[in-house]
């Protein structure tokens, strides 16, 4: 098997077609079916079944790709450090936020990276769902991720602690628990909430933030994204509480702190030995400014 047989197979997979991923590697289409039907004879399966839609991975097919995926990564990442020298890197950075984190920093940092290694390609995605967070990172998908609390022990990435968020409460420019300079969480046991989907980190904090004042509110909407959340809760549908680099600008002044206090500790986690780009940007992200929550007695931090 060769790496450029999985090259292949994943662009296969992903684009449906022979024809087409052959098209979106610009190599022949008669090449590429000679390589993959090559693979399917040494790996002795067959890792795609035709339908009416076209390619489609068999569920051997679907088990072999995920490995094929970590193994054409790594193989990226090694030719972009290889290439480093004289600020010539290239390749691939994969780099995913927990939903609501960073929302602010990492557009600068980012910008930063590319201006530093402008022939450097950098996906990112935002990722509710922290389980599934994690088990990205755990194929080798993920080069540097954004997370709340630290990396487990025996994780394969390091934590580097970046600053604490802290939340904000969220509301209508009529409510008038605007007038106040901290909210009561218990003043807000009467109104409607805009929270976030259920296996979401963001709805765990939340969860956790009205078990602990004993608040047992009416859920009036649940929403995948933070804009979605801070946009409802101005419009007067409910308040909602996010992370408050989360805010988009011109709502800022809907925002309250709330009492007791809630933050999250903010953590970029980074494989041991990383490479170039990966220290690159931990180090832009170090540069930007991270919100502290401000604790006064008889608040409290969520456990990290």
């Amino acid at each position: 098997m060769s790496l450029r047989q999985f090259e292949y197979a994943l662009a296969v997979a992903e684009e449906g077609s022979v024809t087409a991923a052959a098209e979106s590697l610009h190599v022949a289409q008669p090449s590429m079916s000679q390589q993959i039907r090559g693979l399917e004879r040494e790996l002795g399966v067959t890792l795609f079944a035709r339908t009416s839609t076209g390619l489609v991975p068999t569920a051997v097919g679907r088990a072999f790709l995920r490995d094929a995926e970590v193994a054409v990564r790594a193989a990226r990442r090694a030719r972009a450090t290889a290439r480093a020298g004289a600020e010539e890197l290239e390749g691939e950075l994969v780099v995913a936020a927990q939903m609501g984190l960073g929302t602010r920093q990492l557009p600068g940092a980012l910008s930063a990276l590319r201006r530093r290694f402008p022939r450097l390609e950098i996906t990112v995605f935002e990722e509710a769902n922290p389980a599934e967070l994690e088990r990205l990172a755990r194929r080798g998908v993920v080069d540097l991720g954004l997370m709340a609390g630290p990396c487990k022990e025996g994780d394969l990435y390091e934590g580097h602690h970046l600053g604490d968020e802290e939340f904000v409460m969220v509301t209508s420019p009529e409510h008038a628990q605007l007038a106040a300079d901290r909210v009561e969480l218990r003043a807000l046991e009467r109104e409607p909430w805009i929270r976030f989907d259920h296996d979401s980190a963001l709805d765990g904090v939340l969860r956790d933030v009205l078990r602990d004042n004993g608040l047992a509110p009416a859920t009036v909407a649940r929403v995948s994204q933070t804009a979605t959340a801070v946009r409802w809760a101005a419009h007067g549908l409910g308040v909602t509480l996010v992370p408050t680099s989360a805010v988009p600008p011109g709502f800022e002044h809907l925002t309250r702190p709330v009492s007791p206090a809630v933050s999250l500790p903010t953590v970029a986690a980074v494989r041991p030995g990383a490479g170039p780009a990966e220290k690159a940007l931990l180090e832009f992200l170090r540069q930007e400014t991270w919100h502290t929550a401000v604790l006064t007695p008889g608040t409290r931090r969520r456990p990290r």
